[in-house]
């Protein structure tokens, strides 16, 4: 594996066309990155948080990689990144990351495919750096995660569990994380995590079967990310100020999110993606995601 540092010489030489690669970022982190497709550039920025890069590319890259030049990265303290000294997880600088990948790799902007917790770091890059996108796919993607949590995730996860003294957040002492973590330990307990995003219990096995090779997937961000507030900044008013073209594909069973969260997004330059699925189309629903993305690609000539 190539390690492209962030200097002007190694820049200069570009390493476009390489597979799989190192990126360090400017705090010394080791970020995992694969280039691979043709076509127009886009980053891939998996959710989870944690999840990483590597089951986009197993069960969508193909279709992905023949419309676009896609960038699979694992994000800091993620599977085959290293984590920073500091424990810096920070919105700031998990989206100059971002930048930090795209001037490595010597691209003047680039477009963002964002799954699920992928829509909040999607929406902070954005602010932070808006030359940098030319337009956002955002694939069953939160915008604020409080609102998914409560209206759908929390209530949904009851339902599984037959738990008919599940309290609504606004009623509840308890905190968002206590109650995501009390509710995600009872429905793994009790083997029904799968519904929470899966349509089929066959397709989560096989997911969990891709990443029987990885033993020693970095977990660090995931376990820092749920607690910090940076991520439950409510995103949904400044869709209003994102100018520059949006799908948001959105399933009616994505329990994850809430199929109704896309009600009151205000991007003015949209397309809107009902789908009949769940929380994971690049798996289940790839026909119907990949038929949304050729629109929006058509639509808006990227």
């Amino acid at each position: 594996m190539k390690k492209l540092l962030l200097i002007p010489i190694l820049l200069f030489f570009g390493l476009l066309n390489a597979q799989e690669q190192t990126i360090i970022t400017s705090d010394g982190v080791e970020l995992y990155v694969k280039v691979k497709g043709e076509g127009t550039p886009l980053l891939y920025v998996h959710g989870g948080p944690g999840s990483g890069s590597f089951w986009f590319e197993k069960f969508f890259g193909d279709f992905m990689e023949k419309n676009f030049t896609v960038v699979y990265l694992d994000q800091r303290g993620v599977g085959r990144s290293t984590s920073p000294q500091d424990d810096n997880f920070s919105m700031e600088r998990v989206t100059k990351d971002f930048e930090e990948v795209r001037e490595a790799l010597g691209y003047d902007n680039w477009l963002t495919l964002g799954h699920s917790f992928g829509g909040l770091l999607q929406m902070g890059y954005a602010e932070r750096y808006p030359e940098a996108i030319t337009g956002m796919i955002m694939v069953n993607c939160t915008l604020n995660i409080e609102e998914s949590f409560c209206e759908s995730w929390g209530p949904k996860a009851a339902e599984f569990l037959g738990d008919k003294t599940y309290i609504p957040c606004d009623q509840d002492p308890l905190t968002f994380i206590e109650k995501v973590m009390a509710l995600g330990s009872r429905l793994r307990e009790k083997d029904l995590f799968w519904k929470m995003a899966y349509e089929h219990q066959e397709n989560q096995a096989i997911m969990n079967d891709t990443y029987k090779g990885f033993e020693n997937w970095n977990y660090d961000y995931s376990n820092a990310a749920m607690t910090m507030e940076d991520y439950r900044k409510n995103f949904k008013p400044a869709t209003a100020g994102f100018e520059k073209p949006v799908l948001y594909f959105y399933g009616t069973k994505d329990w994850m999110v809430g199929p109704d969260h896309y009600k009151d997004l205000e991007f003015p330059n949209v397309i809107l993606w009902k789908n009949e699925g769940g929380h994971i189309p690049f798996q289940e629903n790839k026909e119907e995601l990949s038929e949304a993305i050729l629109a929006y690609k058509a639509k808006f000539s990227f």
